[in-house]
């Protein structure tokens, strides 16, 4: 996609000018795949593994690592099906993972009995391809006929397959969408989906996603599907779906069209007509519970002569709604006190289950109608832990929860619904955390606000500087970050002297979708000043130094660290850029980046293009400036962020004579390597390299 062709629509005068090959001499390395990129990449991981595997340290730290995901007592998180419980398992014998099942009473034991259902080891053997298992999507209320997604090397795009849990095979003649996409499938029936994929030319947007949904009949061919919902190309996506409740009832349905990452006009069909409904564009419909559709709101929401705050929940009677879907009455569910928001839910056959954050401290709290109101009571779960929804059944009110912290292994609690939740499974240590502390601070950020962080640390340690610190943040997307267990980082780096930092930066999702939103476009540099103000502040308490303090973060993280050390280079000593954003002039062209204007702005426009500027870190990097040693690393089957971010920018560093270290995954995705050997490897060279950086003299 040319430049000139990226900014139709936003008309010739309005059009900020995108640097081309004549500007930027690695554009070339925006070919993932092409001879010259891979070759480049094989000599830079040639380059990186020659010093960092040669480390006398490098064997152990991997075999930590891998001992850890190997391990066989890890907890077999699991989702509820009719059939069983179901588990996706990955091992040293099986790399690429089971699908496998259980049932309730033998996953209570030590040792549950577990019947494998897929094996994508011997599937991807038979096959001669790098199969990544990336979930399925099954026909109510049964489960037995899915849509299993495959993906070739770990990349986000899929093949679809229809597969029958009850033999355990492939459906022969059955659905089969053979040619990778981005989109999925709803079951309406067993003989007809809902799809949204690639259908050729006219029917991706921009970002590269569906954007228009067609019905497929068993047994008739793709191309000739009825289309029955259409968005816009200028759409990050679009799509429909089914509303169903938890008896699996069909009650409408949906569309919907991303007009921006943080943004969605829904629909519901009615009378053959696609009705747009009147939610703000930052709300969305929630979910069935007790006869009521709910919906949550990012924004407040007049309606009615009534406001309902930001992040909270609000109910219309479901057949007033069917009738009338702007006109049913509106009632508050829940709103969010001081410091608190929702993350996560689940609804079961008779309650709706929503997670909080208080303060950053998790709790669930249990919701029903009764008696013409919302009711709620908190469920009895441990204190100042971070809590999580793990699991539920739509058929039943089974659900399961999980407890962890820094120091604490993840505790998996199991309730019927009918009683306080009980301990099913625990995580043994993995680390020895004796002798370790964490404490909560603040900082102060350029604007004055209170950007809190915690610190895990050996109790007692000396406040002089001379700990060297791992500092991590994310601080977008409204995603939060939160304490949970280290293990492989309390293994690897905590037990060997070192401190850990988690810093909850705005942008993030910590403290509800007002502290997200007041720093994206143009206030995204608010973040980066978060994330510098909490270093900073840890020097300035004596927990660090510069030359002991070291940053990581991957995605959007990646960008936060890379932000860091081109605007302070002096306050790092090392930093861990992964799977990064990076080339922020270019990223609408790079991988799925044009979806994520609505967080960072068009480069295109000149107004949004004047706030890129101020901090894309690969035209931060300058002649002249010492910046601290850096760790690059991506994977090539990234089809989001895109390898090409972290390529370009050690190009950079190299044209610049400046020291650095890339590495590239050559099969995994956006998340990195796709078995436990190869997540083992990359972590081991990440703490390598820090202690390399910042504890070796």
């Amino acid at each position: 996609m040319t430049s000139a062709a990226s900014a139709e629509g936003h008309g010739e005068a309005q059009t900020a000018p995108i640097p081309g090959p004549d500007e930027d001499p690695f554009i070339w390395l925006e070919e993932a795949r092409s001879d010259e990129a891979l070759a480049w990449v094989e000599a830079e991981n040639a380059r990186t593994l020659g010093v960092l595997e040669a480390d006398p340290r490098f064997e152990t730290l991997k075999n930590e690592a891998l001992a850890i995901y190997d391990s066989e007592d890890r907890i077999p998180f699991v989702s509820f099906r009719p059939d069983g419980l179901y588990n996706f398992w990955q091992d040293k014998e099986n790399p690429k993972g089971l699908l496998r099942r259980t049932t309730l009473e033998s996953y209570r034991t030590d040792n549950p009995e577990w019947e494998t259902v897929l094996d994508i080891d011997a599937l991807a053997a038979a096959e001669g391809r790098e199969w990544v298992y990336k979930g399925s999507s099954c026909l109510p209320p049964d489960l037995d006929l899915c849509m299993i997604a495959l993906s070739d090397g770990g990349e986000d795009a899929t093949i679809l397959r229809e597969f029958d849990t009850r033999t355990k095979q492939f459906v022969a003649d059955g659905f089969k969408l053979e040619a990778k996409s981005q989109g999925g499938v709803s079951w309406l029936d067993r003989d007809t989906l809902l799809v949204g994929r690639d259908f050729g030319e006219g029917t991706l947007t921009d970002s590269e996603y569906p954007f228009t949904t067609r019905l497929w009949k068993r047994g008739t061919d793709i191309v000739n599907a009825e289309e029955i919902f259409r968005g816009e190309s200028s759409d990050v996506s679009a799509g429909a779906y089914l509303l169903r409740d938890s008896d699996d009832v069909i009650h409408a349905r949906m569309g919907y069209r991303g007009v921006s990452f943080h943004e969605r006009e829904y629909f519901v069909e009615k009378d053959g007509e696609w009705v747009k409904l009147d939610l703000p564009a930052k709300a969305n419909p929630y979910g069935i519970v007790d006869g009521h559709l709910l919906f949550s709101t990012d924004v407040d929401w007049e309606v009615d002569g009534q406001t309902f705050p930001a992040d909270s929940l609000v109910a219309v009677e479901l057949e007033e709604w069917k009738s009338d879907p702007n006109g049913a009455e509106k009632t508050l569910v829940w709103a969010p006190a001081e410091r608190q928001t929702k993350r996560g839910g689940a609804i079961t056959a008779n309650a709706l289950y929503v997670g909080l954050l208080d303060n950053v401290v998790g709790k669930v709290l249990k919701f029903n109608f009764a008696d013409g109101e919302w009711v709620s009571e908190q469920v009895a779960l441990p204190d100042n832990a971070t809590v999580g929804i793990a699991a539920s059944s739509d058929e039943s009110d089974q659900i399961m929860f999980t407890v962890t912290g820094f120091l604490e292994p993840t505790t998996l609690y199991y309730s019927d619904g009918t009683s306080d939740p009980e301990v099913i499974k625990t995580s043994p240590p993995r680390f020895d955390a004796a002798g370790m502390e964490v404490e909560q601070h603040e900082a102060t950020s350029a604007d004055g606000t209170r950007i809190p962080y915690f610190i895990v640390k050996p109790e007692g340690m000396a406040m002089d500087g001379e700990t060297a610190v791992l500092m991590s943040g994310y601080g977008g997307f409204q995603v939060p970050r939160l304490p949970g267990y280290l293990g492989s980082t309390g293994k690897m780096w905590l037990e060997r002297g070192g401190a850990y930092v988690l810093a909850n930066l705005r942008g993030g999702g910590e403290f509800g979708p007002g502290w997200h939103q007041s720093a994206i476009r143009e206030n995204k540099q608010r973040t980066w000043d978060d994330f510098i103000a909490v270093a900073e502040d840890l020097v300035a308490r004596g927990y660090t130094s510069p030359e002991h303090l070291g940053i990581q973060g991957g995605s959007q993280g990646g960008l936060l660290v890379g932000t860091a050390i081109t605007q302070r280079p002096e306050l790092f000593g090392a930093a861990i850029v992964q799977i990064p954003l990076f080339d922020m002039v270019r990223y609408h062209l790079i991988g799925r980046g044009a979806s994520w204007i609505g967080e960072y702005g068009d480069p295109r426009i000149p107004e949004q293009r004047a706030w890129i500027d101020g901090y894309s870190p690969y035209q931060k990097l300058v002649e002249g400036v010492d910046y601290p040693t850096p760790f690059l690393w991506a994977s090539t089957a990234d089809d989001r962020t895109h390898p090409a971010h972290a390529r370009k920018g050690a190009a950079r560093l190299k044209q610049l004579g400046q020291p650095y270290y890339y590495f590239e995954d050559t099969v995994g995705g956006h998340s990195g390597g796709v078995d436990n050997e190869q997540r083992a490897k990359i972590q081991a060279l990440q703490y390598i390299y820090l202690m390399q950086q910042l504890m070796d003299e």
